[in-house]
């Protein structure tokens, strides 16, 4: 099941700029707003690929993982 989270977008002169709004240090910048909404879906898959890798690094050896619900 897919997680949804939120782009704030805006265009500026030029460029698209946009963040993710759950997500801090996800931002991007493109020259059209379809190619911004895809950078911020790939940068957002390697944070969250990042912060999962550093979480398990952190607790390991012995940890254990529980889904949360909000």
């Amino acid at each position: 099941m897919p997680n949804t989270y939120t782009a704030v977008t805006k265009q500026d002169g030029d460029w698209w700029i946009g963040w993710v709004e759950e997500v801090p240090g996800v931002n991007c910048q493109e020259h059209t707003r379809e190619e911004l909404l895809e950078s911020l879906r790939a940068t957002l898959k390697e944070a969250l690929q990042f912060n999962r890798e550093e979480a398990i690094q952190a607790a390991s050896p012995h940890y254990s993982e529980e889904p949360l619900m909000v």
